[in-house]
């Protein structure tokens, strides 16, 4: 029997029936991610719950997962010429490294951002590695393809980064490229295009870049192709 029905199912929120937890954070997310939701400085408090069991669930591992495995086979398919000068640019925090054991004592990123507390953080050292990150490390070495770290971090917390990053598997690197003072009120995407930039300048070429924020992967010399990471807990521009 054919009904004048457009759907026969009801929606989960909205005028056809009643809306449900979480529904409207997921949207929140989603135009996080996709970079239309730009510019803010905290997550909004009711998402607390919802950014927290994201994170601290298997979700976000798992989203994690889809972009690292969709890195790695369009790295297996390079043709790969360029006498040892090929590399792959990794972000750091959240890319590489999970801030996840700060940002659960923080609320998720309901509070602002609190660099004081976040760099004492940083010095202990004590960040894990994303565990989808740290395979795709390991692929990518093993195809001949040079590692780039490109951070936010300051220069005077290379010793630390480096000790944490050894720690937890990252056991060598072409670079790693901290932030200087000369980019002190530079924005992050303009820090890290014009250090991509020297990059190409020295005879590299970026087959791929990868990390959580959209200011990692967008300007100029952005590499061949980009990834990102989800991470709905800040925004950095």
């Amino acid at each position: 029997m054919i009904t004048n029905q457009i759907h026969l199912l009801r929606p989960k929120s909205g005028a056809g029936g009643s809306p449900i937890d979480g529904v409207s954070c997921l949207s929140w997310r989603f135009g996080v991610e996709t970079n239309n939701v730009i510019g803010w400085t905290t997550i909004p408090e009711e998402c607390e719950g919802y950014i927290g069991h994201y994170m601290l669930g298997s979700e976000y591992r798992k989203d994690s997962e889809v972009v690292t495995n969709e890195a790695l086979l369009y790295a297996k398919s390079l043709n790969l010429s360029n006498h040892g000068k090929n590399v792959w640019v990794f972000d750091v925090d959240e890319t590489t490294l999970s801030n996840l054991p700060y940002y659960a004592e923080h609320v998720f990123g309901v509070e602002p951002y609190n660099s004081t507390l976040f760099n004492e953080w940083v010095s202990k050292g004590n960040a894990p590695a994303l565990p989808e990150s740290l395979k795709l490390y390991n692929e990518i070495l093993s195809l001949g393809i040079k590692v780039v770290f490109l951070t936010g971090r300051t220069e005077n917390q290379r010793a630390v980064s480096e000790t944490n990053l050894k720690s937890v598997g990252y056991h060598t690197w072409e670079k790693l490229i901290l932030k200087g003072a000369s980019f002190s009120g530079k924005t992050a995407e303009e820090y890290k295009s014009a250090q991509r930039k020297e990059l190409v300048n020295a005879g590299y070429r970026i087959a791929g870049n990868i990390g959580d924020q959209w200011s990692d992967l967008l300007g100029t010399y952005t590499g061949d192709r980009t990834f990102k990471l989800p991470d709905p807990m800040y925004y950095i521009s």
